[in-house]
């Protein structure tokens, strides 16, 4: 065979092989959820009724007990929506935002009428230099112009290597306690250790102690769950309380995790380094626990996450909304007990979406992620 000839079997052969190992390490779901783009039966579109303008790379909405929208936004700064604008709430100091990580999650307290307590979690540090991610409580004045009373709730949660799979999201539970997802700090033994606080589902009281119920033993007081590789979404079905966790995968398979108490949840990135070929959920590990739902390959990078809630929102109703970095988009994921139903998308044509959480009223709040950013307020349309 000619040299040229033989050179073009070669490449032929060398791209045969990467394309089948491709092929092998991200294959999709056997059977892929459903993902419909008209109206659902029963249902409705959406409709934005509001945009509020002027945020720098919102992070997290959540509502004081009148409505009042409070955010985060990234660079360290808590604003929130007044009389339709937004109104900066304080920054803090000592946030230390680079790569993925700065000012993240954010949870209002279930006593806020009596106490005006709010939790953040972020990337601590000083001179541009993270120290550990930490949860942090606040008080919030009355008339929304600062906050006092900074007050570590659980410092410690390792920080990022890269600035890299930081996680934290807050959310109180129905059972009155502080939950927070924590990314792995891209460090490969981290999600399966027991012992540490980064690849986990934390529960703690408000005050910062271990919660009552946390599985406990060898465990570290805090940790709930194992074996996740970076959580971005946290939500309490309100039917029965039960916790579901977003999660950000690698080339292939981000997740929507039922949470369970002692749970595994199967990512152990041990190898040569940190190894981002595992797969998500390793079944070799004894117990690990499958995905409610996966993605598949690519990834999409779903983030924040709600439970819908009231009869306005007619098929949707019980369904959980997760807004979506990559993929620009919103899902509408129904899930029966811990079984997939269906999925439908919405708001395709508004870039990457980072949050979405359900108002007092019933509308839905979603952040872009962007800078400028802005908060559109969904309804059902007409």
């Amino acid at each position: 065979m000619p040299p040229r000839r033989r050179a073009r079997w070669a490449l032929a052969a060398v791209v045969a092989v990467a394309t089948a190992a491709l092929a092998a390490a991200c294959v999709p779901p056997a059977t892929p959820p459903t993902t419909t783009t008209a109206p659902p039966a029963g249902g409705g579109d959406v409709s934005v009724a509001q945009t509020v303008g002027g945020f720098t790379t919102p992070w997290e909405i959540a509502f004081l007990p009148d409505g009042t929208p409070l955010v985060t936004e990234r660079p360290g700064r808590v604003a929130a929506v007044v009389g339709g604008a937004r109104q900066v709430v304080a920054t803090i100091s000592d946030v230390v935002a680079s790569g993925e990580g700065g000012l993240l999650g954010l949870a209002v307290d279930p006593a806020f009428a009596t106490n005006r307590f709010i939790y953040t979690c972020y990337d601590h540090g000083s001179g541009g230099v993270v120290s550990d991610v930490r949860i942090v409580r606040f008080r919030v004045a009355e008339d929304l112009g600062s906050l006092t009373g900074q007050t570590p709730v659980l410092t410690g949660i390792p920080q990022g290597a890269g600035n890299r799979h930081q996680g934290c999201r807050l959310a109180f539970g129905p059972d009155g306690m502080l939950w927070a997802t924590t990314g792995d700090a891209a460090q490969p033994t981290y999600p399966q250790s027991t012992t540490n606080l980064a690849g986990k589902v934390l529960r703690m009281t408000a005050a910062g102690a271990p919660a009552p119920g946390n599985p406990g033993g060898s465990w570290n007081p805090y940790v709930y769950s194992i074996g996740h590789r970076n959580g971005q979404g946290l939500a309490f079905r309100p039917s029965d309380g039960q916790p579901f966790e977003v999660e950000h995968g690698t080339g292939c398979d981000d997740e929507i995790n039922r949470i369970v108490a002692g749970g595994n949840y199967g990512w152990n990135p041990v190898g040569s380094g940190y190894d981002e070929s595992k797969p998500m959920t390793d079944l070799s590990i004894p117990g690990a626990i499958p995905a409610v739902w996966s993605s598949g390959c690519p990834t999409i990078a779903p983030s924040g996450a709600s439970f819908v809630t009231g009869a306005q929102w007619g098929q949707w109703n019980g369904a959980l909304a997760v807004a979506v970095l990559k993929g620009t988009r919103l899902m509408f994921v129904k899930i029966s007990g811990s079984t997939l139903q269906g999925i439908d998308t919405r708001l395709t044509d508004r870039g990457r979406l980072r949050t979405v959480r359900q108002a007092p009223d019933g509308s839905l709040w979603v952040a872009q992620d962007a800078n400028p950013g802005s908060l559109l307020r969904l309804v059902p349309a007409p």
